[in-house]
């Protein structure tokens, strides 16, 4: 497997896209995730995007960064979820990014906390999010993207908390346009065996994000890098691992750590 590495955005110093991308470079990383802003933020940054392309600059991806989600209950608050995605989805091309990460919802609601019952069942959930996920991946195959679905941990997914979960919504939904991202942070909470996930998700796995079992950059928890990396190898993973943590230092001092750990 070729290890690509991509750095967040917002953690890059740089007045513009090409500054931060040769930070990246300097840091021993590869590229870059977006930040995936709704309400038309993400899709007004269209042109800059397309000029730091031609720039050489590269941007793998981005992630949805919206005040709402697709497993928000309330019916509107879903549809501008749907509406922003597709603005995400069809903004990413224009950056030669490969799709946009996005999760079921973050802090909507965690049956594992008060009040405990959800105000909808787990099967008009995941009706629902199946429903929304048909119409994502139709547009994504459209232009040229892929949504990926995200597994978050029980305490801010009430939904979709493992691979196997997402894998299995990914797999009733049934198009190109949708796959699974392993965000390693929250299967140190979920999986009870990391690389075992990881090779029963198979060719489900499009993406990665880094987080340590601190929700801090890798190397700075007790996360076993060597065996998730060698299940990667072992599905022929060929997709990007792209940072989605805190970082426990200044970037310049923490990123060229990442870069040697993952990479040796």
């Amino acid at each position: 497997m070729s290890v690509r590495l991509a750095a967040q955005e917002s953690t890059l110093p740089g007045a513009n896209l090409m500054e931060k991308f040769q930070f990246t470079l300097d840091c021993g990383f590869d590229g870059i995730e977006l930040s995936g802003q709704g309400g038309g933020i993400f899709g007004a940054r269209a042109e800059e995007l397309r000029l730091a392309r031609a720039a050489g600059v590269v941007m793998c991806s981005a992630v949805m960064h919206t005040p709402t989600f697709l497993g928000t209950f309330a019916p509107e608050g879903r549809q501008t979820a749907i509406a922003d995605l597709k603005v995400l989805l069809s903004t990413i091309v224009e950056a030669g990014g490969l799709g946009i990460v996005s999760p079921n919802a973050f802090g909507v609601f965690s049956t594992k906390l008060p009040p405990f019952d959800p105000p909808r069942s787990a099967e008009e959930s995941r009706r629902l999010l199946v429903e929304a996920l048909v119409e994502l991946g139709e547009h994504a195959v459209s232009v040229g993207a892929q949504l990926f679905l995200e597994p978050l941990n029980r305490y801010e997914d009430y939904l979709v908390n493992t691979l196997a979960d997402a894998v299995s919504i990914v797999e009733e939904v049934g198009s190109p346009g949708v796959a699974v991202i392993a965000d390693t942070y929250h299967m140190s909470i979920e999986e009870a065996d990391c690389a075992a996930s990881i090779m029963a998700a198979g060719a489900h796995i499009r993406h990665v994000q880094l987080g340590d079992s601190n929700r801090l950059e890798p190397g700075a928890g007790h996360y076993d890098w060597p065996a998730t990396l060698a299940a990667l190898n072992r599905i022929d993973f060929d997709g990007w691992l792209a940072m989605e943590c805190g970082l426990s230092g200044p970037t310049g001092e923490v990123l060229p750590k990442v870069a040697t750990l993952l990479r040796a």
